[in-house]
């Protein structure tokens, strides 16, 4: 049997929303889904999102190497290469079977078995990075591609090949006016109030809730504000504790909290202003719809500060707002006041991000897989 396509990588959101943005770029381009299979880790958060989606996966037992020297990274990271060495075991097996045409890494710890199977078996590998400072996955994984598809210009990658960024259909599609009214109706949000919506991540942000939860504490009486808080899963039990109680409006602010909020193309349809964090994600999010945001990098990104690097990449041409996460605290229901109160700031941002946002509603990593896989010149 021979397939089209292997995806591997995942372990987080981050990696796992455009390895899915991937398989559906490759199904409107006429690959049937039955010719793609999907490798990831057994504990990562593609258990729970990769089977809706009807393609065919293999979940590997794979661990990432953990920085520290407790004892818990140490047992971790002693476990490291015995289970890197069955997974791509594993992955041989299905690979010999299936015979794929080309492999595409989208990054993180669960992307190795695959890639270094694909380097067995001669199966030409296609690396997509979506950081602006690539990781250690990305960067090792690159020395074996053929071609490594990169979100931002100028990245340092071997081979690299600037494509934008993976980003799902129902987010490249979502329209701003057009979509407002029933992407409100959806969520059950007022349609006559300012909306601000609050993503942490698909993990959540304690710095995003608590600094959130006081600025609806103080705008607890304001009957025009409606605040929609996806505070993650992990988050959910400690932010009701510590008071983040929905409320529904009749006398005062509108508030919805969420561990986890699959609808985010709705979400942004329907908010006047986003607060997020700076993972690629977000930031392609962010570009490809055009919204205005609030973008709070968090400090212990690494390598290097790269979720800071994203969101300058948009700040910088006065496409979202950059707020320290030191700053949160005493800055952001200042900076939400103005954006609030100034709607020509707001379309500013929105379409400065839009316009850097066009190659992430193209094709073009589409292209470069068929491109490798020897089915487009």
């Amino acid at each position: 049997m021979t397939r089209f396509a292997v995806i591997a990588g995942g372990g987080t959101a981050g990696h796992v929303l455009p390895a899915l943005a991937i398989v559906e770029g490759l199904v409107d381009h006429g690959h049937p889904i039955g010719e793609i299979t999907y490798m990831g880790a057994e504990r990562g958060i593609e258990t729970r999102l990769v089977p809706p989606s009807g393609v065919e996966h293999h979940f590997f037992d794979v661990v990432g190497l953990q920085r520290g020297f407790s004892a818990r990274s140490i047992v971790r990271n002693l476990s490291f290469v015995p289970k890197l060495v069955r997974a791509r075991r594993l992955a041989l097996r299905v690979m010999r079977n299936d015979r794929p045409r080309v492999v595409v890494s989208v990054g993180g710890y669960a992307s190795l078995p695959a890639v270094l199977a694909a380097r067995k078996l001669r199966i030409p590998v296609v690396v997509v990075s979506y950081d602006r400072t690539p990781g250690r996955a990305s960067r090792l994984t690159a020395r074996f591609a053929v071609a490594t598809a990169t979100a931002f210009p100028g990245s340092d990658l071997v081979r690299a090949r600037w494509t934008g960024a993976p980003v799902r259909r129902a987010i490249r599609v979502v329209d701003r006016v057009g979509d407002r009214r029933l992407a409100r109706e959806r969520l059950g949000v007022p349609a006559d109030r300012f909306l601000v919506a609050v993503f942490g991540g698909s993990l959540g942000s304690r710095v995003l809730n608590r600094s959130v939860l006081a600025l609806v504490r103080e705008f607890s009486g304001d009957q025009t504000l409606a605040v929609y808080h996806v505070v993650g899963d992990r988050f959910i039990d400690e932010h009701r504790r510590d008071g983040g109680i929905e409320r529904d409006g009749s006398d005062g602010i509108w508030y919805r909290v969420m561990g986890y909020e699959e609808r985010i193309s709705d979400v942004y349809g329907a908010c006047d202003v986003l607060i997020g964090r700076g993972g690629a994600g977000t930031v392609a999010d962010v570009a490809t719809v055009g919204l205005p945001a609030v973008l709070v990098p968090w400090s212990g990104a690494t390598p290097k500060d790269h979720q800071r690097a994203n969101v300058a990449w948009l700040s910088d041409a006065d496409a979202a707002i950059l707020l320290d996460e030191d700053d949160v605290s005493s800055r952001l229901t200042m900076i939400l006041g103005e954006l609030r109160g100034d709607s020509a700031a707001r379309r500013r941002l929105e379409t400065n991000a839009r316009a850097l946002g066009e190659p992430n509603r193209g094709g073009a990593i589409t292209d470069l897989i068929e491109e490798v896989a020897g089915v487009r010149s």
